[in-house]
C-alpha cells in the first residue's frame, strides 16, 4: 500500500479550504453563496473591509503563494496587499469570485507537481522569519491556509451582519 505523500495532504487542505468541508467550519465559497455584488461591497463599520476587498485579498496572496512555489522571492503580491475594487456590479462580482476558485485550483495544481523534499526547501533559498528560522514552502502553504481560515470568518461575520443566513456545513 502506498504511503500519501504529504504534498497531496497540503493540496487536500487547499482544496477543503476553498470548496470542501474543512474542519473550522464552512469554505470560503460555501460562505460567499449567496452573497451578491451589493452585500460584497458594503462596508459594515469604519475602516473595516468589505466581503469584496476580503475576497480580493484572499486571492492575491493564493496567487502570491502559488508564485513562491514556482520559485519566485518572498514579496507582497503583484496586485498589492490589498487590491482595489474595480467595477461594482453583479458581472465584476461574479469575475472576483472565479478569479478566486482559479488562483486556488491553480495552487492546488502546483503542489501536485512537488515533491515531499520540496517543501522543506527555502522560499527564495534565503527567506527567514523574525526568529531566523527558514520560510519553508510547507510554512507557506499552512500560513496561507491559516490566513484563508482567518479571513473566510470574518466574512461569515460581515455576511451575518448584512442579514444574509450563513449556511453550515452539514
Amino acid at each position: 500500500m502506498a504511503t500519501e505523500r504529504e504534498v497531496d495532504r497540503l493540496r487536500a487542505e487547499v482544496d477543503s479550504t476553498i470548496a470542501g468541508d474543512p474542519w473550522y467550519g464552512s469554505s470560503v465559497l460555501k460562505i460567499l453563496d449567496g452573497v451578491d455584488s451589493v452585500d460584497a461591497l458594503a462596508h459594515q463599520a469604519p475602516d473595516s473591509h468589505s466581503i469584496w476587498e476580503l475576497v480580493l485579498h484572499i486571492t492575491a496572496w493564493t496567487k502570491e503563494t502559488t508564485r513562491r512555489l514556482k520559485g519566485g522571492r518572498h514579496d507582497v503580491p503583484v496586485e498589492g496587499d490589498w487590491p482595489r475594487v474595480a467595477g461594482a456590479d453583479a458581472a465584476s462580482w461574479a469575475r472576483v469570485v472565479a478569479e478566486l476558485r482559479r488562483a486556488h485550483g491553480e495552487l492546488s495544481r502546483t503542489l501536485a507537481e512537488l515533491e515531499d523534499s520540496q517543501l522543506d526547501r527555502q522560499v527564495d533559498d534565503e527567506q527567514v522569519d523574525a526568529h531566523g528560522q527558514p520560510i519553508t514552502f510547507r510554512r507557506t502553504v499552512i500560513g496561507l491556509l491559516q490566513h484563508d481560515a482567518y479571513h473566510a470568518g470574518q466574512v461569515a461575520l460581515l455576511k451575518k451582519l448584512r442579514g444574509a443566513k450563513l449556511e453550515r456545513s452539514a
